[in-house]
């Protein structure tokens, strides 16, 4: 279980050969890019900053979490900080389990969560040459640390 900030570029392949285990049986990586768009305007690059004395902490709570709820055998998030440009990657997490069902629960609930309760923080520099911090804690869910694993059982 492992999580960096990083202002290098993400190698996925590099950091997906350090998750690998034979006795895993599935792995499920997520990778997020900065695209060119963002409401109706042109994106020329996103600035991240993070707060690197308090998000290891927060995003390894994270990953324990996710090896509780979903099973999985081991899982890392490494996120950029610094100037990014179209087609970097942002965010990269990977995980493994015995189960492919596993890895893609954990990889959702982790990415939502990192979202969520990191604090790192997103700068948008448009084609016009405007700013604007974004919000980047919105996530497909509505409370990310109530995802539950689809074979759990309910009082």
């Amino acid at each position: 279980m492992n999580f960096s900030l990083t202002d290098q570029a993400i190698e996925p392949t590099s950091l997906r050969r350090k998750l690998l285990s034979l006795s895993a049986g599935a792995y499920c990586s997520y990778e997020g890019w900065v695209r060119n768009h963002n409401e109706g305007k042109i994106v020329k690059e996103l600035h991240y900053s993070g707060y690197p004395q308090l998000a290891p902490s927060i995003a390894n709570t994270i990953l324990k979490e996710a090896k509780e709820k979903f099973h999985i055998e081991d899982a890392a998030v490494v996120h950029r900080t610094g100037a990014l440009t179209t087609g970097d990657i942002a965010v990269w997490v990977g995980v493994t389990a015995h189960h492919r069902g596993d890895t893609f629960l954990a990889c959702r609930y982790i990415i939502d969560n990192v979202k969520h309760r990191l604090p790192i923080w997103k700068k948008e520099i448009y084609a016009d040459d405007t700013q604007a911090w974004i919000e980047s804690n919105h996530c497909g869910c509505a409370d990310p640390k109530n995802l539950e694993h689809p074979h759990q059982t309910h009082p």
